[in-house]
């Protein structure tokens, strides 16, 4: 019996063991899920509540502010307001402490404790900013926060994305917006694509009515400022001061010798007659006087308009059929490389020097090059030649919307899997090779009329972002699959105050019910994105044509639309109708449903219209009995085919923030954020 009772007992022991093992393991917390992924974690028992205080160490004036920033963003993000004070913390407090000299964590990285209180510690303010992303990130998951550690160290230091704003004006708003966005994902590169023209086939091959963009205010060229979209000097330098708060470099670009047509319409005297009017002709005596002059304008001063360390210089595309114009290219590169070197900046340039393979030396010490297409540019022969290298392959990582080549939207899932910017198309690099300083991607508007909207465009570069953020700070070392990573990365916002996805309430749900929209009314929302239905009643009343029914800051739906009266909707300078007009004297119910692809209308529960894609083709002089205008396009006019074309969008992220002027009644406005 006592044998028994011994057993028994053991048997309890082992038992109690096993289960208290368990139990703590059980508590110890998984790596918690950030974008990017962190590099490490140590996981502890139980989770912590921030108390509300934020305790900075030291007197490190630009650690306070970034702790101001970080309370300032809480409480954009969270509603609730943060105390930053100096001291030491009590237990719930959010701790910032410096510690430089610790070449563990180097420029960017950062040490994250959250335990009895919640500390971080870095060597520089960067990198303390960026462990404030993650809390941010961290606390839209769950304000109780995990208990752990986790030395989080970024794999390169260049984390950039190209934003064209040539072909297509983004506003500064978008662009300010943009920033923050980066900076939630720990993106410190954005480098704005300042000048560049459309395809001369799209414009009866006539480059007088070819479009082009020089998107900065030049008071030294006052014509050369496009008229349709450009950002004041001051706009522009508040929009790198920003991204100095945030870290984020904004680099400027401007491109020569080709994608020029914007001087060149300026000063017709500059194109190329051999290779094409957005070409400069490099040997004309008044090309370098006046693209010195250019580069001069937003490099002099003490308060230069181009603030940021760097500066792109373009330096792609140019012909090399001609040895001598292969060499004046490499000579004209090498001037620009030194000339904005003179102003104390760093030149950044596009690849381009294997295609104008030479004998003119032209500087690559200290000298950057986007490598984006191999046979222009050989990665490791630039490497060995001195450049240090961003990686940007057109073919993973180039976004070029609803153009039917490279990606509409970029292979996220491929580029999660497989890719590094230890990888320069299909060329491999050891990772953290010292000459790769980072990678990049890319959205290149080259269709110019297309339809497309700074939403539409943002709808593409958003997942991207994300993606890129883990592969340039991450590396190869993610742990999620795929999938899991894709399903959980929506449930972070785009960052603090931004919403261009136009995100509202969970998913597939009634996001809100109005029972009466009244003239003039101001809505508890700016805007609604895709996927969506908008569905309202209207008792028509005599309306005039431009009759706005909803607008927000960039985007209108007429209820009369100013063309035709008819029902329709603008945004970025296109005009899009449905073939309806409400009745006078009537009731009706309509319904407007959106996506990434298309707009419909329907009326009392029938489907009416969709304006999805329209493909617009191009025809030669000698087939203008064909021709055919498209109204869409306002100032731009296509024709019947030859074989060129434009796949025109008419999608519509749908406005709420304010109503219009309108007559009629609206009533019952429903809104979903699926396509019911």
């Amino acid at each position: 019996m006592k044998k028994s009772l011994k057993k028994i007992g053991r048997w309890l022991m082992c038992a109690c063991l096993l289960l208290s093992a368990s139990t703590i393991y059980a508590q110890v917390n998984e790596k918690p899920f950030v974008i990017p992924e962190l590099q490490t974690w140590t996981g502890a028992e139980g989770t912590v509540t921030p108390s509300g205080v934020v305790c900075v160490s030291g007197s490190n004036k630009e650690l306070m502010r970034v702790a101001q920033a970080f309370a300032a963003d809480y409480e954009t993000m969270f509603g609730k307001a943060l105390t930053v004070k100096k001291g030491s913390p009590k237990a719930g407090d959010i701790q910032l402490v410096l510690k430089k000299g610790d070449k563990a964590l180097g420029k960017e990285g950062y040490r994250l404790t959250i335990g009895k209180h919640i500390t971080i510690t870095a060597a520089t303010t960067q990198g303390a900013f960026w462990a404030t992303r993650t809390l941010l990130q961290l606390t839209e998951q769950n304000a109780a926060l995990p208990k752990g550690e986790t030395v989080d160290v970024p794999a390169y230091e260049l984390r950039g994305f190209m934003v064209d704003v040539g072909r297509k004006f983004m506003p500064i708003d978008y662009l300010n917006d943009l920033v923050k966005v980066m900076a939630y994902y720990k993106m410190n590169a954005l480098q704005v694509h300042l000048n560049d023209n459309g395809f001369r086939q799209f414009f009866g091959n006539d480059w007088d009515k070819t479009p082009s963009g020089f998107r900065l205010e030049s008071t030294l060229h006052p014509g050369l400022t496009s008229k349709d979209g450009h950002y004041t000097k001051q706009e522009f330098i508040d929009l790198q001061i920003l991204g100095e708060n945030n870290y984020v470099e904004v680099i400027p670009e401007i491109d020569v010798p080709a994608h020029c047509l914007a001087f060149v319409h300026y000063k017709p005297q500059l194109g190329s007659k051999e290779y094409g009017m957005d070409h400069l002709d490099m040997f004309h005596p008044e090309t370098y006087p006046f693209i010195d002059s250019v580069f001069r304008e937003y490099l002099e001063g003490d308060n230069p308009v181009f603030r940021s360390k760097r500066v792109n210089i373009g330096t792609d595309e140019y012909s090399n059929r001609d040895k001598k114009v292969v060499e004046k290219f490499r000579e004209f590169t090498d001037h620009y490389i030194r000339f904005v070197e003179s102003f104390g900046k760093q030149a950044m340039l596009w690849g381009a020097l294997t295609h104008a393979n030479g004998e003119t030396p032209v500087k690559s010490e200290n000298v950057i090059m986007n490598i984006w297409h191999n046979p222009y540019a050989q990665p490791k022969d630039m490497k060995e030649q001195g450049y240090k290298l961003v990686s940007i392959p057109d073919g993973l990582v180039y976004i070029v919307p609803a153009a039917g080549y490279y990606y509409d939207y970029l292979n996220c899932k491929y580029l999660y899997n497989s890719w590094t910017p230890a990888n320069i198309g299909g060329v491999q690099f050891e990772e953290n090779d010292p000459d790769i300083l980072g990678g990049m991607f890319a959205i290149w508007n080259d269709h110019h009329g297309n339809g497309i909207s700074t939403y539409d465009a943002h709808h593409r570069t958003y997942p991207a972002l994300q993606t890129i953020a883990v592969k340039c700070w991450t590396s190869s070392k993610t742990s999620l699959p795929y999938e899991q990573w894709d399903a959980k990365r929506w449930e972070l916002s785009e960052a603090p105050g931004v919403n261009w996805l136009g995100r509202i309430g969970e998913k597939k749900s009634l996001v809100a019910e109005i029972a009466s929209v009244k003239a003039g009314d101001t809505l508890p929302y700016e805007e609604i994105g895709y996927d969506y239905t908008v569905e309202f009643k209207v008792a028509g009343a005599q309306e005039a044509k431009g009759t706005k029914l909803f607008s927000s800051k960039h985007t209108t739906f007429y209820l009369s639309d100013p063309r035709e009266g008819k029902l329709g909707f603008e945004r970025d300078g296109y005009l899009n109708t449905f073939n309806y007009r409400v009745p006078k004297g009537e009731t009706v119910q309509i319904a407007i449903q959106g996506n990434n692809k298309m707009t419909r209308l329907y009326v009392n529960g029938q489907l009416k219209e969709e304006l999805g894609p329209k493909t617009l083709y191009v025809v030669n002089d000698q087939h203008k009995a064909n021709y055919i205008s498209c109204p869409e396009m306002k100032n731009v006019e296509m024709y019947t085919t030859d074989g060129a074309k434009i796949f025109y969008q008419r999608t519509l992220v749908f406005p709420l923030r304010k109503a219009g002027d309108f007559k009629s009644t609206v009533s019952d406005l429903k809104i979903w954020n699926y396509l019911k």
